[in-house]
């Protein structure tokens, strides 16, 4: 289940904008905290921590998403997850992809670098495997696609470009995410704006957001995933909440 949750929360956070040309602003350095929460019934309990990271280094930002579980949920399915992107400052587009996971003893990674020519985008894969002998097993894979194309970190900070106010009037934006093995589809609406309680108890208004994921363009690859992004200039997420097969996942932004 810890597993699970780790999952939802990195997809909580690929989200994306309409193009290229929205990108109006740049991002400063900057860590963002957030604790996750297994909810369930009268059930509430914190499992897990991440920080996300953005440091500018001359023409391109480096991204960092660190994630792990609490000390009781390590009994169940010990998480340390990290994930490193390049992200090309002019246009946002990503140059490299890392996903190194420790998850349960074992040992993954994977690594994508892009090329571009035109419309279209080409992520060069390689995979890290650790089968249940230790043995590290590597494959390849090549992932094409036209259009906006992201990871699992990289369109994270596309999220806070979006300008919601077009998105409120029942746009659909749709994107491309490659991770090390697949593309998926990522459709993304806007149901408004809400009155939301942090977790410090302070209430704060926001966009409501909720997405989903697809593969081959129809098939759905995951539940619904609602968020709360911040309706101020920063456009941070505030609140995420994915559905388990017993109960919720809850993601809070606990502050900088």
């Amino acid at each position: 289940m810890c597993k699970k949750i780790f999952m939802i929360l990195c997809a909580a956070l690929v989200v994306f904008t309409i193009n290229a040309a929205s990108v109006s602003k740049g991002f400063s350095n900057e860590n963002l905290h957030y604790v996750i929460s297994y909810k369930w019934g009268l059930i509430h309990k914190d499992a897990g921590e991440a920080t996300l990271s953005l440091r500018n280094q001359g023409s391109n930002y480096q991204l960092i998403l660190a994630a792990k579980t609490k000390p009781w949920a390590d009994k169940f399915y010990q998480v340390r997850d990290t994930l490193l992107g390049t992200v090309r400052i002019k246009d946002m587009k990503p140059l490299s992809y890392s996903k190194i996971a420790h998850e349960k003893g074992k040992y993954s990674k994977d690594v994508i670098t892009y090329s571009y020519s035109g419309n279209k985008a080409t992520g060069y894969c390689k995979r890290l495997r650790q089968d249940k002998n230790g043995v590290i097993n590597e494959s390849e894979k090549t992932l094409n696609a036209s259009g906006p194309v992201y990871d699992m970190l990289s369109v994270f900070y596309y999220l806070r470009l979006i300008n919601y106010d077009d998105l409120q009037k029942g746009n659909v934006i749709k994107a491309t995410v490659f991770s090390g093995s697949k593309a998926e589809t990522i459709t993304i609406k806007c149901l408004g704006k809400e009155s939301i309680k942090l977790r410090d108890k302070s209430v704060r208004e926001a966009y409501h957001i909720q997405f989903n994921f697809t593969t081959g363009g129809k098939k759905k690859s995951s539940d619904d995933i609602d968020s709360w992004i911040s309706t101020d200039s920063q456009h941070i997420p505030l609140y995420l909440v994915g559905k388990l097969p017993v109960g919720q996942v809850r993601v809070y932004f606990t502050g900088k």
